[in-house]
């Protein structure tokens, strides 16, 4: 059975053309993914590159429609507009899914538990930082019982929920996605024991200081909407 009637996918995107170009090849392979509708909200600067490889990759499986950009928070918002399955997922431009079953098997889990917000395990390609997410899964699972804490990357969404909360704060521009994940209730949110891959760009180009020293300020401001509105230069 085709997951059309039930998933959706967000992908912000910047400039990242040939990144996620291989992102969506990647999901064009997913099991069951026949149909399924994939809004990229695009903010791209570079002349028509980012648009031209995702209108060139191969995707026959997969319905692509571009919509418009901004800020991550502001992206994944129009992403939403007007979709109409039960479940949207909100994928970062550089996330690789190399399982094939994951998409189905995550939806289905979310249907069995009425779950209202899933994600996965991450971890880098090149095997850069590693050690850094490995870290990250024993905070996930320590603070999980009591503040979720989901990283944008992957963030596989209730859509009845999502609208409910007011979906991203359109006035945050750091950290937008642990901001929202910390409203679930623990007993909604679920980390499954699946890995999705992404680059080591994040670390390379700001540092491993500054990432953990900012993942560790959020955890520290999770009540504080002030802090996720500043952009912590993060995006200079």
């Amino acid at each position: 059975m085709s997951l059309s009637k039930d998933l959706t996918i967000v992908i912000p995107c910047k400039n990242e053309g040939l990144i996620i170009k291989r992102t969506l090849e990647l999901i064009n392979l997913q099991s069951n993914i026949k149909g399924v509708n994939v809004m990229v909200a695009d903010s791209s600067t570079d002349d028509g590159f980012t648009q031209k490889c995702i209108l060139n990759s191969f995707h026959n499986n997969i319905n692509i429609k571009i919509v418009k950009g901004g800020f991550p928070a502001e992206a994944r918002n129009n992403g939403t507009k007007k979709i109409k399955t039960p479940y949207v997922l909100f994928l970062d431009a550089d996330i690789f899914i190399k399982e094939f079953s994951l998409l189905k098997n995550m939806v289905e889990q979310m249907k069995k538990n009425d779950y209202y917000l899933s994600t996965t395990k991450m971890r880098t390609e090149d095997g850069d930082y590693n050690y850094v997410y490995e870290s990250f899964d024993v905070i996930q699972y320590l603070t999980k019982f009591s503040t979720p804490f989901a990283v944008g990357g992957f963030m596989l969404f209730n859509l009845e929920v999502f609208n409910s909360l007011g979906g991203f704060n359109p006035d945050d521009k750091f950290a937008e996605d642990y901001h929202l994940s910390s409203k679930i209730k623990p007993n909604k949110f679920y980390v499954a024991n699946k890995i999705v891959y992404t680059t080591s760009r994040r670390f390379k180009n700001k540092g491993l200081f500054y990432m953990v020293k900012m993942m560790i300020k959020s955890w520290f401001n999770r009540n504080n909407d002030e802090f996720f509105t500043k952009e912590h230069n993060y995006w200079t």
